[in-house]
């Protein structure tokens, strides 16, 4: 459904180009760039981190929390192709944002969801698509808007890490990294949650 959502609104995207961004929280930043790496129009996803107050920080930091940040990512897109309305579309409906702890395994503030807006016309938008996805689910929608900050690029073996080809050690021994992903995802039921609680709505679910 999400994509036969996604074909009709590329037909109505203006045909001039301009390069924009978008950031978003949604848990695990792995699995968040997998999936907007899939979407027409993105050029380019990159897991970070942003929100709170801690200047170069690293994955041990913010994952210990008390940082404030968000793992996060930066989403670089086509306006041409895909606009950034159609984005946050797709973002609600691949996380639960009715869920103010986390994000389905991944537990503690660093796994919140949250839009990051860089200017007000972002802002409006967030604002309609988060109004939007409440009436569409019939739920209260925790997932806050809140101002862009700086945005700390992670470290590099977290970049596209669902195609990396390391051996890793995993509870089910070791794997291939691309694999200790699938795993990883499905184990934590982000896929199985989703589409529980956005039925044929659900984007990205596997």
């Amino acid at each position: 459904m999400w994509k036969f959502i996604l074909a009709l609104c590329l037909l109505a995207v203006p045909s001039f180009a301009a390069t924009k961004t978008a950031i978003v929280a949604g848990g695990c930043f792995w699995c968040v760039e997998a999936d907007f790496e899939k979407v027409p129009g993105v050029t380019s996803v990159v897991s970070g981190y942003t929100g709170g107050k801690t200047d170069n920080p690293t994955y041990k930091q913010v994952s210990a929390g008390g940082t404030g940040h968000y793992e996060a990512v930066k989403i670089t897109f086509d306006d041409s192709k895909v606009s950034y309305d159609m984005l946050l579309y797709l973002f609600f409906r691949s996380v639960n944002p009715t869920d103010a702890g986390g994000q389905f395994c991944d537990r503690g503030d660093s796994y919140r969801t949250a839009i990051f807006v860089q200017d007000d016309e972002q802002k409006r938008i967030a604002e309609l698509a988060k109004k939007e996805a409440a009436q569409s689910l019939g739920k209260k929608i925790v997932t806050p808007i809140l101002p862009a900050s700086t945005f700390w690029v992670a470290e590099d073996y977290h970049q596209d890490y669902y195609k990396g080809s390391n051996l890793v050690l995993t509870r089910a021994g070791p794997k291939k990294q691309s694999s200790a992903y699938k795993f990883y995802r499905n184990a934590c039921g982000r896929d199985q949650r989703v589409r529980a609680l956005w039925g044929d709505q659900a984007a990205f679910t596997h």
